[in-house]
């Protein structure tokens, strides 16, 4: 039996680097495109409230990219009463499940730890006036 290794991308503040934490049986220049594509998907992904995307608003916490390019993305919400709290995980899913070469998506949403302002992006701070 083989073992599937998890390939984890953790997103900890929208300007991180790609830097992989294990192995991946996915070529290095594979797994960082695909990578690359993933946020840029995210980017695409905006809490109907707020004009700014949710990757810059640092509610994506954790992106795994598997070996069998199965996508798990742990994200959470400004907060647990939020309006947007049904339709942005399908979202989430529906636009990394665009990448090409990206298997099946899994949207985790997590309140731990709770989202605050000091997770956004300068990108983000700017767009709300938050100076």
């Amino acid at each position: 039996m083989s073992k599937d290794t998890t390939m984890k991308t953790d997103l900890p503040a929208p300007a991180a680097p790609h830097a992989p934490t294990i192995k991946s049986a996915i070529p290095a220049d594979d797994l960082a495109r695909l990578t690359d594509d993933i946020v840029a998907s995210l980017k695409t992904v905006y809490d109907p409230e707020i004009p700014s995307d949710i990757y810059e608003l640092g509610l994506i916490y954790r992106v795994d990219i598997a070996d069998d390019r199965s996508v798990t993305v742990d994200m959470t919400l400004t907060s647990p009463n939020c309006p947007a709290a049904v339709e942005l995980p399908g979202q989430v899913e529906n636009a990394v499940a665009s990448v090409q070469g990206v298997g099946p998506v899994k949207v985790n949403v997590v309140f731990d730890p709770p989202w605050d302002q000091s997770r956004m992006s300068e990108e983000a701070r700017l767009a709300l006036n938050l100076w």
